[in-house]
């Protein structure tokens, strides 16, 4: 053990443990989810570290050899060293400052043992003084969010893209099926197989460009502000580089917020973010219930779709095989709606100059992205690459529905194709065997009205 001591007294450290007294405490008092901080969060929170060193060695601030030695310790952490040390509850009191104080003390006491020194000796580098130079957890914090969110976008834009892409591929591949489209669960009139993919791919790429969107906008960060944003301890000089020293280490286009009090105070495009996710995560539940229903069966049900069984499907119910696959997309996006409703009232919950609740919008925002990159990604893998389309199905149920007859109005007439309706929900038979047989069209006039391209497109048919 080696004694370590903050203002509010002295704590006993594990020797062999890079985090310290500050840590500890808050290992204490914060036993919530039983979770670690996000490895992308960490390596997020290192990267805006690593641009304070380089931003407080460029105004001459920072000693040079306690800055190499600092950028070193956190170069380590950016590369996935020391990831277990960072034990501290996601969910946490004080803003953040629980994780920010766990970053500076494992770089110090990194940097230390770098250096040839004992950790704890903070009397040589510091987690306040040197680590949190021109800084307070005010304006760090919400920044590395900002730098995780944006990393794990990418992630997930690019999961997206492979969910929309083969739809795309699919909407190619089935245009030559003709089946039923349905309003209110109800028969309607004739679509493509094809159409209906490229309608679920049209609305993940609308969901791509919200997210994108978003992303953009948290480009804007208050570092520098420290506490409330007014910029107390940090330098005119350190807030003049600070953002490009950002853009050098990220690799991302990063700016000085216009105003950094309110970039400080207001925490709205966390919100927007989230409801990106939410609002595409709404369009997935549609679409992956669409193929369950699609799928339904497979000999009792519309069983237009054949999904690739992946598990047998009950532990009493021998052959049965479920839609799994679309089922976790589901209910992957149900999560992602809850955590949408935390961090909103999170977002609403600020006080004066600081909101206290970053910590919970960070832990949702960031299993928002992670689970539904891992779903789509699964989604595709597991049952889209493999789908299969039941051709006699589609032909089946489109044979068997009065939804064409929808094509004749411009042709006979409302009051002639309403009867026409009637009869075949009457009798049972096709609507194509009534007209032949009541001599209302002739086989060749009506193939033309009713040929599967011309009622899939603007226009009347057979004109």
């Amino acid at each position: 053990m080696r004694q370590e001591h903050d203002f509010l007294g002295e704590l006993n450290v594990p020797d062999d443990v890079y985090y310290g007294v500050q840590t500890i405490r808050a290992m204490e008092n914060f036993k919530i989810t039983g979770l670690q901080i996000d490895r992308d969060f960490i390596i997020a929170m290192a990267q805006v570290k690593k641009a304070t060193i380089l931003a407080n060695l460029n105004t001459g601030r920072m000693e040079q050899e306690t800055g190499k030695l600092l950028l070193q310790a956190v170069d380590e952490i950016i590369a996935g060293k020391l990831l277990d040390q960072f034990p501290v509850d996601p969910i946490q009191g004080g803003a953040g400052t629980s994780f920010n104080m766990n970053m500076n003390e494992v770089m110090c006491n990194r940097a230390l043992e770098l250096g040839g020194h004992p950790k704890g000796r903070y009397d040589i580098i510091s987690p306040n003084n040197h680590a949190n130079m021109a800084q307070s957890t005010n304006d760090t914090f919400p920044t590395a969010i900002k730098v995780c969110l944006r990393n794990k976008g990418k992630k997930l834009l690019k999961a997206l893209d492979y969910l929309a892409a083969e739809l795309e591929l699919k909407s190619e591949e089935y245009k030559d099926i003709l089946k039923m489209a349905r309003t209110h669960l109800q028969d309607a009139i004739p679509v493509t197989l094809g159409q209906e993919m490229g309608a679920y791919a049209s609305g993940v790429r609308r969901g791509m460009r919200r997210i994108q969107c978003a992303m953009d906008n948290l480009s804007a960060v208050n570092m520098g502000g420290t506490a409330i944003g007014t910029g107390l301890n940090a330098e005119a000089a350190y807030l003049d580089v600070i953002a490009g020293k950002m853009t050098e280490v990220t690799g991302e286009k990063w700016e000085e917020a216009a105003n950094l009090i309110d970039a400080t105070n207001n925490t709205d495009g966390f919100a927007d973010m989230s409801s990106a996710m939410k609002n595409t995560a709404l369009v997935l539940i549609k679409m992956a219930n669409d193929f369950r229903l699609m799928a339904s069966g497979p000999r009792d049900g519309f069983y237009e779709l054949k999904l690739p069984m992946r598990q047998p499907g009950s532990s009493i119910m021998p052959g049965k095989v479920n839609p799994v696959i679309a089922e976790v997309l589901n209910q992957t996006c149900y999560q992602v709606v809850g955590n949408d409703l935390a961090v909103t009232m999170a977002v609403e919950n600020g006080q004066f100059e600081l909101n206290v609740m970053e910590p919970v919008m960070a832990f949702n925002m960031f299993n928002s992205m992670n689970f539904l990159t891992n779903a789509v990604n699964g989604f595709v893998d597991k049952l889209l690459k493999d789908l299969e389309p039941n051709r006699q199905q589609c032909q089946y149920w489109l044979d068997r529905s009065v939804g064409v007859i929808t094509a004749l109005l411009p042709h006979i007439g409302y009051e002639a194709s309403a009867a026409l309706a009637k009869e075949a929900y009457n009798t049972g038979r096709p609507v194509r065997e009534i007209i032949l047989e009541q001599g209302i069209m002739t086989e060749a006039r009506l193939n033309e009205v009713m040929a599967p391209a011309a009622m899939t497109s603007p226009g009347i048919t057979g004109k």
